[in-house]
């Protein structure tokens, strides 16, 4: 499939790089030249250096026989017209754009992306996607890292192990065995940086990171069973009352769950436009470093404070100073992926990536129809795919002993007529059943030949 991505910036590299590693043909556009080299010089990918919306630029990237255009620039409205350019010049397929700003997103504007008006096929918001990562968080308190699956029946869960765990030195196999009811499978394993698919007799150490793929309604119990409080999260003080932060509090005032939420921000007319738009939200104008302020929002008490102002630095540096003060977690937004190793250090409980999250979106987009969902783990190391198994595919009859799956992928859940099953090597796979698979990015072209999906079925 020939596919066209504007803006080399770290969504669009990260992108290019997953679909140039799956031998697609991929050409890159960016004004600016060096982003243009870099990614040509590390992808199996082509570059055109020019802006994204001319017509002569898009001719050049080979606009005539694309299949799809993903539009990715850092200007919304870029964004905008370069769908429309790809649309009304050149018959592009299918168009996806990153959109910001929320009022292009407000549900009452949402015939604009029709065809006969701005033709956009999907458009993704980078703080829609953060704010919903940010709840998943807080609804997780545990884990550092967290994403829906099955409609919302599965969850995968980064876990960090502490020395108290109890279950370490334990083989999985013999973890299988002991919990045998519990609907989780350990995935994958962090371990001095190195991530790997787990084997049966593999046990977990002290200061592994692992992703366990649970039952939603046994999260609590596997958080349990490695160690980790459940404990619900009442108070919230959210430090950055943009896009973010605003999503993030109206999603908690909609709760049915009663949560208390309070938040800080520096600038008074953003502040103020805050204090307007929410109706149960204490909004405090200052900095969010500022111990007198983090008092007055009473730090101390609060079950979790999330920092997601626009400044990596200033996210890290309130999360520490929010812990120093009492709070019981910190989640910061974290953009440049270099600062993640510090977060162990800094003792902050876990992060978003904005751009893991906008990517992940992206690739469920473009992975399109049987594959229902992908989610993105580290820097692009693994991904967990989700999929509806066709009659053609390999796996379809067979049981899961019997399908020869490469060494770094492994099953965590089938989803049979709604009901979710933990994997066993007796469970058969039919057509029609969802399974989910967590895949080294190295297997993942392994993984689509055996589902028999690729990404150019429009």
């Amino acid at each position: 499939m020939k596919v066209i991505i504007c803006g080399a910036g770290q969504v669009g590299w990260q992108i290019a790089r997953h679909l140039s590693g799956e031998r697609n043909d991929v050409t890159v556009v960016d004004m600016n030249a060096d982003l243009v080299r870099r990614a040509t010089e590390t992808l199996d990918v082509q570059g055109v250096v020019g802006f994204a919306s001319y017509p002569d630029v898009l001719e050049r990237a080979g606009a005539r026989d694309a299949d799809m255009i993903i539009a990715a620039t850092h200007s919304d409205e870029v964004n905008m017209v370069t769908c429309q350019v790809a649309h009304s010049v050149f018959s592009i397929t299918r168009k996806i754009a990153r959109l910001r700003a929320q009022s292009y997103l407000d549900a009452i504007y949402a015939d604009l992306y029709q065809s006969g008006h701005m033709p956009i096929d999907v458009v993704i918001s980078p703080e829609k996607e953060v704010a919903e990562a940010a709840l998943q968080r807080l609804a997780s308190p545990s884990a550092f890292d967290t994403e829906s699956f099955m409609d919302g029946g599965a969850q995968l869960l980064g876990v960090a192990l502490d020395p108290d765990c109890p279950v370490l030195n334990t083989p999985l196999r013999q973890l299988n065995e002991l919990f045998s009811t519990l609907r989780a499978i350990v995935v994958g394993v962090r371990r001095e940086g190195r991530l790997f698919v787990p084997e049966p007799e593999d046990q977990l150490f002290a200061a592994d990171e692992i992703y366990v793929f649970t039952h939603s309604d046994d999260v609590n119990r596997a958080l349990d069973i490695f160690g980790k409080s459940t404990r619900r999260q009442e108070r919230v003080v959210i430090i950055g009352g943009g896009a973010v932060g605003l999503a993030v509090a109206q999603a908690l005032e909609n709760q049915t769950h009663r949560v208390r939420a309070k938040m800080i921000e520096r600038d008074l007319p953003r502040a103020e436009a805050a204090a307007d738009t929410l109706e149960r939200t204490i909004v405090l104008n200052g900095d969010g470093m500022d111990l007198d302020l983090l008092e007055e929002a009473d730090i101390a008490n609060a079950d979790a404070v999330l920092a997601v102002t626009d400044d990596d630095k200033t996210n890290l540096l309130a999360a520490v100073r929010a812990k120093q003060a009492g709070c019981g977690m910190a989640i910061a937004l974290v953009n440049d992926p270099t600062l993640v190793p510090l977060m162990g250090a800094l003792d902050i409980d876990a992060h978003i990536n904005p751009r893991a999250t906008t990517v992940s979106s992206i690739l469920r987009h473009i992975r399109h129809g049987r594959v229902r969902q992908i989610y993105s783990i580290g820097d692009a190391e693994a991904e967990m795919i989700e999929a509806q198994v066709l009659s053609t595919s390999p796996l379809a009859g067979r049981l899961i002993r019997d399908i020869d799956f490469p060494e770094g992928v492994l099953v965590g859940a089938v989803m049979k007529d709604r009901r979710i099953l933990k994997p066993t090597g007796d469970l058969r796979v039919e057509e029609g059943d969802v399974i989910a698979l967590f895949a080294m990015t190295k297997d993942v072209p392994e993984v689509e030949r055996l589902l028999q999906v690729s990404i150019d079925f429009f």
